[in-house]
């Protein structure tokens, strides 16, 4: 590592600790040549994962994206925050575990959908109603019919 003071490329490791919770290692160094002390951080480096849309169009994966909806799906209902955390943090594995550099919109909204189903039912109802665009009565009632199906079974 080069040292910021003199330049030198030789430095040695003073103290290592691990920082962002265990995403980063921050390594104190000390320069061999001029005595200096300097920080860096080694990072993974993230494979960027594009999500491509319904029209076509991709954009970076944005776990935020997420979030926001699964917090919006379940306004007033009994679901703490950290569960709602620990639903995007699974989604965001699965979605880079996959190795695929490419991920549709609606495979990522099916494993939302799949997740919410489990958490809390009014919440994966409100999130279907938005991402399947429920147009009348009647779609929505099919999908509560679905759900029950499944329960009963």
């Amino acid at each position: 590592m080069k040292c910021i003071y003199c330049g030198c490329e030789d430095s040695k490791v003073i103290d290592s600790r691990s920082a962002d919770e265990g995403r980063t290692i921050r390594r104190r160094r000390e320069c061999v040549k001029c005595g200096k002390r300097f920080t860096t951080y080694e990072t993974i480096e993230d494979t960027p994962v594009l999500v491509v849309k319904a029209n076509g169009t991709r954009q970076a994966f944005d776990a935020g994206k997420i979030k926001n909806g699964v917090v919006k799906a379940c306004e007033k209902r009994p679901v703490s925050i950290a569960r709602i955390d620990e639903l995007v943090d699974g989604i965001t594995k699965r979605v880079y575990n996959s190795m695929e550099q490419e991920i549709s919109s609606k495979a990522i909204g099916e494993m939302v959908m799949d997740a919410l189903k489990d958490l809390d039912e009014v919440a994966y109802v409100r999130y279907a109603s938005v991402y399947r665009s429920f147009t009348d009565i009647s779609s929505f009632m099919t999908e509560l019919q679905k759900m029950m199906a499944t329960k009963k079974a």
